[in-house]
């Protein structure tokens, strides 16, 4: 990983950041994108132990608000000579329905829509650093579970569990479209299900959902554990021409039926075009 530069969101803390924090040892400079700036201090002290003197940076944005997934892409995308590697990983689980001020449910407006606009306006960038690559955090959380298209943000209906699967289903059918338009590009684009790891995930919930995660913890894997498949994705030479996949555990799975539609990939693409106000 030396002499490339790696974006990374939701690298403040948990797999992340056990992420950024490996790659940086392995050489790459890191570019993190984060909403707590205390935090973002904190993580980029440690970076700059891990890897020094390669300049690793912060870039401040709500990734929940659509203007700020613009902005702070945007700048990236100005500032970076190139991009060798986009790490999607921001996310959260949310025990009530909340709105963005974009009208969006927030579930779907951090861990889909940021995906999708942040990866949209480094594309070029991306491509014109290829071989280059997108590594998406999904989830095995998309099982048994379909996109409502009359009711993306969960409007008529909103479960907390039932939005955080479909946002992670929304991920895996992204990354499926997304690798299919990169085909030529050399850029590739893959998703991986983590496993259920014991990090700060679910903490500010709030309600029976945090107490819950909080109990479920006790028998998760690490961070370390849980941020290996991340790192392989974005490093290792065995999956250098592999686009469209899902993994877990360093190997290549088969998602759900649902997640392999690929009229909803793409009827997905299409609403997440319309919603962010983009031409893609």
């Amino acid at each position: 990983m030396k002499g490339k530069t790696v974006v990374v969101t939701g690298g403040t803390s948990g797999i992340g950041e056990i992420a950024a924090e490996k790659l940086a040892q392995m050489g790459a400079r890191i570019v993190l994108v984060a909403r707590d700036k205390s935090r973002a201090d904190a993580t980029l002290t440690r970076l700059r132990e891990r890897g020094p003197g390669l300049a690793h940076s912060v870039h401040c944005a709500d990734l929940t608000r659509l203007a700020e997934m613009k902005r702070v892409g945007a700048q990236i995308a100005s500032q970076e000579p190139r991009i060798d590697v986009l790490i999607n990983n921001a996310g959260a689980l949310f025990a009530k329905r909340q709105v963005t001020q974009d009208g969006l449910e927030s579930t779907f407006a951090l861990n889909h829509m940021a995906y999708f606009v942040m990866t949209e306006v480094l594309r070029e960038r991306l491509a014109a650093s290829a071989p280059a690559r997108i590594v998406s955090t999904a989830s095995a959380a998309h099982q048994g579970v379909t996109l409502d298209f009359d009711d993306l943000q969960s409007e008529k209906s909103f479960r907390a569990m039932k939005a955080y699967g479909r946002s992670k289903l929304c991920n895996v059918l992204f990354t499926r479209e997304v690798a299919s338009r990169l085909q030529g590009t050399g850029v590739t684009a893959n998703c991986l299900h983590p496993g259920f790891v014991a990090t700060r995930f679910a903490d500010q919930s709030g309600g029976l959902i945090s107490r819950l995660v909080w109990l479920a913890k006790f028998f998760a894997i690490s961070p370390e554990e849980g941020a290996k498949t991340i790192v392989y994705l974005a490093s290792s030479p065995d999956v250098a021409q592999v686009t469209g996949k899902y993994f877990y555990q360093c190997r290549a799975m088969t998602p759900s039926l649902s997640a392999l539609d690929d009229r909803a990939a793409l009827l997905l693409w299409e609403r997440s075009v319309a919603l962010a106000g983009m031409k893609a």
